[in-house]
């Protein structure tokens, strides 16, 4: 009360409402949200995976046989002393060229069958497109194992149909070096197209029908629309076929060992992974073998930093 008059209370002043702290709002917490899930898969492949690559890596850098692994004599540390060894030896980089050929002539024949097949189920219809995509899947469905045992029966110079058929005797065709990398990319191919048919044929599909149609009414033959509009269209599936078709090449093993007898006549056909295991458990030089492992995870690593740059690429063009 004032001079007889009432007066109203003031209102308490709010305090003042401090800053938020930097990286406390929903938004970041919603940012750790993606890896809460992925943690449990995180973990399993970190113990699956980081523990033996260790081993791989430690291991070649030791002097590491039979007589360390059956105690007789201690472990060594050897430094770069393995690798030193690796790259003076002239059969490793015959073996290294050797894969990088045979890989790449896998890679260019799988895409080309894939694609061509994922064309031709564009174009007929549902019954034989389902006779011939379960055929496909079944192939890519066969183990490594189960499927280079029947190539091998098949080309099989005493009791194979494929020789009978084509009347060419007792011819072996796994004496040749040639002929037995051939016989070996067949089987590659074979259990390998299905997934780069079933991709490719995905992405044709997803492709507006208007804009084939244009090519169509333009007067582009199949060839043309497929190298200037299908092909182009399809670029982001391509590069992940190719790149993912150059990892499971690059590192075939199963059926070089199996249909070549281990690597062919004095190691004519032999790939890294064979390579390796006969250094490791042939000749039982396991830090050798190791090296070569380490050799085959930074080549690899190499073409995977690669997918991941071309898959971010096209993530930010999409």
């Amino acid at each position: 009360m004032a001079n007889g008059t009432l007066t109203e209370p003031r209102e308490a002043a709010a305090p003042p409402t401090p800053p938020a702290r930097k990286g406390a709002g929903p938004r970041a917490r919603a940012g750790w949200t993606p890896w809460l899930y992925l943690l449990p898969a995180l973990v399993a492949i970190g113990a699956l995976l980081v523990y033996p690559i260790y081993q791989l890596g430690l291991i070649s850098f030791l002097e590491y046989t039979q007589a360390q692994v059956s105690g007789g004599q201690p472990t060594s540390f050897k430094g770069l002393g393995n690798y030193a060894e690796l790259f003076s030896d002239g059969q490793f980089w015959q073996v290294l060229l050797a894969t990088v050929l045979f890989a790449a002539a896998c890679v260019v024949s799988t895409l080309a069958v894939g694609c061509a097949l994922a064309v031709l189920l564009t174009r007929i219809r549902a019954v034989p497109r389902l006779a011939l995509m379960m055929a496909a899947l079944g192939a890519w469905a066969t183990p490594a194992v189960t499927g280079s045992t029947v190539w091998v029966f098949l080309f099989d110079p005493d009791f194979g149909p494929v020789n009978k058929v084509l009347g060419l005797g007792d011819h072996s065709w796994t004496y040749g070096r040639y002929s037995a990398f051939a016989l070996v990319l067949f089987e590659v191919v074979w259990c390998s197209f299905p997934f780069v048919m079933v991709t490719v044929y995905a992405g044709i599909r997803a492709i507006p029908s208007e804009v084939l149609e244009a090519a169509a009414l333009d007067g582009a033959s199949q060839w043309r629309t497929w190298r200037s509009v299908t092909a182009p269209m399809l670029r982001p599936i391509l590069v992940v076929v190719t790149i993912q078709s150059i990892i499971w090449d690059f590192k075939v093993f199963t059926q070089i060992y199996v249909m070549t007898n281990g690597g062919g006549i004095a190691g004519q056909n032999l790939v890294l992974n064979v390579y390796a295991y006969q250094k490791a458990f042939a000749s039982s030089q396991y830090s050798l073998g190791s090296a070569i492992g380490v050799v085959m995870l930074l080549i690899l690593l190499a073409v995977t930093l690669v997918y991941l740059r071309l898959l971010r690429r096209q993530g930010e063009e999409l």
